[in-house]
């Protein structure tokens, strides 16, 4: 799958990018399902929950149903979707954030584009022995109101040790500057751990391990890329996504992968009793 120049890249910059990695019928499927879904949504269906998601409000992250949704298939709300009153101010379509997080698991159509022969062995040319999808996210970045997500490393929210997470992410149609494309710090990878997001029953807490600074624009590229494409990210590279405020949607699937080789935290918001509970990629 990766020739010796990608292996040394991945190595020295922290992601790829794998043109063509999924056919046009893959995509039209993955993203004809998640219109499905976000139909049936009901806005009032969260109740203990806001069922609003945001990377700026740290509230959310202790939102009974953001907590829950480890283990099932739940959308969530752009917090511009809503009118003063908190009601939909758009279709559901065009008002969803993203729907998480076990699609892989649990949604027939998401199951299929997340496992096979290709994605297997990628992860193991990346080396992961014992490659486990642990979470999904269809995020749909939709028209007008698609929210930032803040500078990151994954291997904040899911926690192993040695570190493992990699996360593949997948342009179900083509990402730009002007719908809010992904931005990597090359190399970043090799650099500090900032922050551990931890949960204790109910209760969430992002702990600072490092005072370095997300990088600046000038630290950061772009990476404008046509629909069907895969990006590696490796668990520590910091990236970030900027606003739609576009007329185009920029769907995307995450899929993100430990290696049941390492110690799953019982500090993870998510709550599989290890790692090597869940499946394989093949």
């Amino acid at each position: 799958m990766l020739k010796s120049e990608d292996k040394a890249f991945y190595a020295r910059q922290g992601y790829l990018v794998l043109l063509g990695f999924k056919a046009d019928a893959e995509l039209a499927a993955l993203r004809a399902r998640a219109i499905q879904i976000a139909d049936h949504f009901d806005p009032g269906e969260p109740g203990p929950g806001s069922g609003v998601f945001s990377t700026v409000d740290a509230s959310v992250k202790e939102d009974a149903w953001f907590l829950a949704s480890g283990d099932s298939v739940r959308c969530f709300l752009e917090k511009d979707a809503l009118d003063a009153q908190g009601r939909l101010a758009r279709p559901s379509a065009l008002a969803v954030n993203k729907i998480g997080h076990a699609l892989h698991e649990l949604d027939p159509v998401f199951d299929a584009f997340s496992h096979g022969p290709a994605l297997a062995q990628l992860a193991a040319d990346l080396g992961l022995a014992q490659p486990r999808a642990v979470q999904s996210m269809l995020i749909f970045k939709p028209p007008g109101i698609g929210g930032e997500v803040c500078w990151h490393q994954d291997a904040t929210y899911l926690i192993t040790e040695p570190d493992s997470v990699t996360g593949f992410w997948f342009a179900l149609e083509d990402a730009n500057l002007d719908n809010g494309c992904l931005w990597v710090q090359p190399g970043g990878h090799r650099g500090p751990l900032r922050e551990r997001f931890l949960r204790d029953g109910d209760t969430t807490r992002l702990e600072r391990l490092d005072d370095t600074p997300w990088p600046t624009e000038r630290e950061a590229v772009p990476l404008e890329v046509p629909a069907g494409t895969c990006v590696v990210l490796h668990g520590r590279l910091p990236h970030y996504s900027a606003p739609n405020r576009s007329a185009q949607s920029r769907q995307a699937y995450t899929l993100h992968v430990v290696d049941a080789a390492s110690h799953w935290s019982a500090q993870n918001w998510l709550r599989p009793a290890a790692a090597s509970a869940a499946r394989g990629l093949g």
